[in-house]
């Protein structure tokens, strides 16, 4: 069946198709409901369903006799470790992790927060606690103590899971210290951390609060998986507002299992049993649906790597990695293959391995720019496939479904909806635009399975941030356009949130690091366009009047204090101070304006502006 064919076929009867794809997974009682359309602020799925997260991914497939086939290999390139573990094995670890959070007192709809690098007992922990029923919110490690310590306040955990220290090419990232900080700065403090001490730097234990990992898995006794409702909440994942402050997005248990399957099978066309590697973190939604749930799910090997796309050492990493482990599928961000082809361009290191499993490349997370999308399949000789989808949607919304058929490929164009998203194209009326006309991306309710149903204590946020700016539609918040094919153009946000590599950061959040710095009278970031990120952050800063430190002292403090603050994940390394930034009479900064001034795009001059002059100052700040 074609992917037009498929979705036609949702279309036609959406509830009884997804009634039909909740077979791929295990209930313990299984939903006679597919939709509950009068729950709010959203409609919910499989109501009356009750599941549990940890026995689809792990215990299923243990009892089907798969017990010796490789769940999780782990590949560090920053301690030159390599591990392979069976699904027996990682029962085992996770049905005792999760006894021993039982023996702390951690039941269902408990908090755990995660804060740990790219190590299996990161995974071990979202497992223990998604069999357990409790929520776990994992914070990327990139992420600094105040940053961290917002999400322990919005989430209030009952426990943090960490580490002593996470690794990066050169240095080493000591986790347990900014855990510290963050709680000093949290008002919200759990009752106890656990500690996983790593070798290359050991943490000075807090007596009373910390807990030493090992000790603390000592005698417990295996937890078994708890039954739970399909609506339940499996985890928070935190993403950028233009606020500044995160939003907690909600994933349910049973809709996100269903909806992860379905794609595991038909966007990215493995079987269980062959390895799938999502070349992210955990603490982004690609590591949590498509290095930890969905290949798990699927009875796949997945792969957990611990390193670069370059550098650690070269550029033939990636390509090492899938040859040795016979990687059917790789996903991984657009950045990660311009980095590679900047250190690689003849695609030598590819060429010096045997790639006969790969069938195809991923991209996403980013606009994928048509020319490395060539040059990739150029080098690979296999299709590479951009897609496109969010942290709120959980899985893709945008995708040539490869195990439906593969669609003919347009550069620069995810390809067409996913079963189960209905796309339209609004311009600012709310008119759905004609093809090839810019507007609004917005996605008809319901939303479907593994879709965000709220934000975490915040309903009336949700609906505020994605339901009511156009009625009976979430709003994505990104721009672009559909053409006569049907084919989709994701041309960016439209908000003052800027993706850095895949990571989406709020403007707010790094101007307000920038704001607090004493010699700061107001400040402005804008994302604009670079080679390798696809966009990186750029601030401009106003100095308070009577300021004597000189500008560029100044500036190198701000970029210091954006790190320290929000963490390096900002990649934030230029800041610029202006005498004055473009205005509305009524206030508001003309920040489209300025990114289109620094990436040479045309742009009218708004006829609300203040002043013209200071567009000019603007382009002489950015030239120099």
């Amino acid at each position: 069946m074609t992917q037009s064919a498929e979705y036609a076929r949702w279309r036609n009867d959406p509830e009884n198709y997804w009634l039909d794809a909740a077979h791929a997974i295990s209930w313990d009682r299984r939903p006679q409901i597919a939709c509950d359309h009068a729950a709010r602020p959203a409609a919910r799925w499989f109501p009356d369903g009750v599941t549990n997260a940890c026995f689809n991914a792990v215990d299923r497939h243990v009892e089907s006799g798969y017990g010796e086939q490789a769940a999780l290999v782990y590949v560090s390139a920053m301690t030159d470790e390599e591990r392979s573990i069976d699904y027996a094995t990682l029962q085992h670890e996770v049905a005792q992790l999760a006894g021993a959070l039982r023996r702390l007192g951690v039941v269902a709809g408990d908090r755990v927060v995660i804060y740990m690098p790219m190590v299996p007992e990161a995974v071990f922990a979202m497992l223990a606690c998604a069999r357990l029923g409790a929520i776990h919110s994992v914070v990327f490690g990139g992420f600094a103590a105040r940053e961290l310590a917002v999400r322990i306040d919005d989430a209030a955990p009952k426990v943090v899971l960490s580490a002593s220290c996470g690794l990066e090419p050169g240095r080493v990232i000591d986790y347990h210290s900014l855990l510290d900080r963050a709680l000093a700065l949290a008002t919200h403090a759990p009752t106890y951390c656990v500690v996983l001490q790593r070798p290359q730097s050991r943490a000075q234990l807090v007596a009373g609060r910390d807990l030493d990992w090992q000790e603390f898995l000592r005698g417990a006794p295996a937890a078994e998986c708890v039954p739970m409702p399909a609506t339940a909440p499996l985890y928070i994942l935190y993403t950028s507002g233009t606020t500044g402050k995160p939003k907690g997005v909600v994933r349910d248990t049973g809709g996100y299992l269903v909806a992860l399957a379905w794609s595991m099978q038909h966007v990215y066309d493995v079987s269980p049993g062959e390895t799938f590697w999502a070349a992210s973190d955990i603490g982004w939604v690609v590591g949590h649906s498509y290095i930890v749930y969905g290949p798990l799910v699927q009875g796949c090997t997945t792969l957990l790597y611990e390193g670069k796309p370059v550098g650690t050492p070269d550029a033939g990493t990636y390509w090492r990695i899938a040859a040795k482990y016979k990687v059917a599928a790789l996903f991984t961000a657009p950045t990660a293959i311009r980095a590679i082809k900047r250190e690689d361009p003849d695609g030598k290191f590819m060429g010096s391995v045997e790639l006969e499993k790969l069938r195809t490349l991923f991209l996403a997370g980013e606009r994928a720019d048509p020319d490395t999308v060539r040059w990739a399949q150029e080098k690979l000789g296999v299709p590479v496939i951009d897609h496109w989808w969010q942290t709120e949607t959980g899985w893709p919304v945008v995708a040539n479904c490869v195990g439906l058929g593969l669609s003919p490929v347009k550069p620069g164009s995810p390809t067409r909806p996913v079963p189960g998203f209905a796309l339209e194209v609004h311009d600012a009326s709310g008119r759905i635009s004609k093809p090839n006309v810019q507007g609004s991306l917005l996605l008809k309710l319901p939303l479907p399975p593994g879709c965000l149903p709220t934000l975490w204590n915040d309903d009336a946020g949700f609906e505020r941030a994605y339901l009511s700016a156009h009625r009976g539609f979430y709003t994505t918040g990104d721009g672009g356009y559909v053409d006569a094919d049907g084919y989709v153009y994701v041309m960016g946000r439209i908000d003052d949130v800027i993706n850095v590599a895949g990571h989406r950061l709020s403007t707010g959040e790094l101007e307000q690091a920038i704001a607090g710095h004493s010699a700061v009278a107001e400040c402005a970031v804008i994302g604009i366009a670079d080679s390798l990120k696809g966009t990186v952050p750029v601030g401009l800063a106003v100095l308070k009047a009577g300021v004597t430190i000189a500008p560029e002292t100044v500036a190198k403090e701000l970029v210091a204090r954006v790190r320290e603050e929000v963490g390096a994940v900002a990649s934030l390394q230029r800041v610029l101070v202006v005498a004055r930034l473009p205005k509305t009479r009524s206030g508001k900064v003309l920040r489209s304006t300025m990114r289109a001034i620094a990436d040479g795009k045309p742009y009218e001059v708004p006829a609300t502006i203040e002043d013209p002059a200071t567009l000019e100052e603007i382009r002489a700040a950015l030239a120099r």
